[in-house]
């Protein structure tokens, strides 16, 4: 399964004292990937009115490899990397339109989240299945790099 990727361009308001894209906007940009692979997975928003649950994000990763300016576009491929009953491990690639070379990426640990109680549950059967294939289809894909890095002085 080949997931959407989602693109944007780089606004002016996003640009900091340094002239190229503020960290937190790298941030907005991953997290409407993030929404559009929800869409597309089935646990996003019509999931969420159809159930009363939704995913919510528990833990990220960024690495800011290369600067992006104003006025550039850049586009996210994602992976759905793992799934088991209650979790999703999803993992986003940037790259300027285009070009090879990645500008950044973000690693995510969702959880299944029953929006009354506010409780982690188990997804439905029809998802869980769904996200397991999906994890399938990809499996044979070369990992992208940084996945599962950590943060060390050494």
């Amino acid at each position: 399964m080949q997931l959407p990727q989602h693109e944007a361009v780089i606004r002016p308001e996003w640009i900091d004292a340094n002239g190229h894209m503020n960290l937190a906007y790298y941030i907005v940009v991953f997290d409407h990937a993030t929404d559009t692979i929800f869409d597309a997975l089935d646990i996003g928003s019509a999931y969420r009115a159809r159930t009363g649950y939704s995913s919510f994000v528990v833990e990220t990763h960024t690495q800011y490899e290369r600067e992006v300016m104003v006025d550039e576009r850049v586009v996210v491929a994602s992976r759905l990397l793992g799934v088991d009953g209650k979790r999703l491990h999803l993992f986003h690639e940037m790259f300027r339109t285009g070009a090879p070379e990645r500008v950044a990426a973000h690693e995510l640990m969702c959880l299944n989240i029953d929006l009354t109680s506010r409780r982690v549950v188990p997804f439905p059967p029809e998802q869980q299945i769904a996200l397991t294939d999906a994890v399938v289809a990809q499996s044979g894909l070369k990992l992208p790099k940084g996945i599962g890095r950590r943060i060390a002085m050494g």
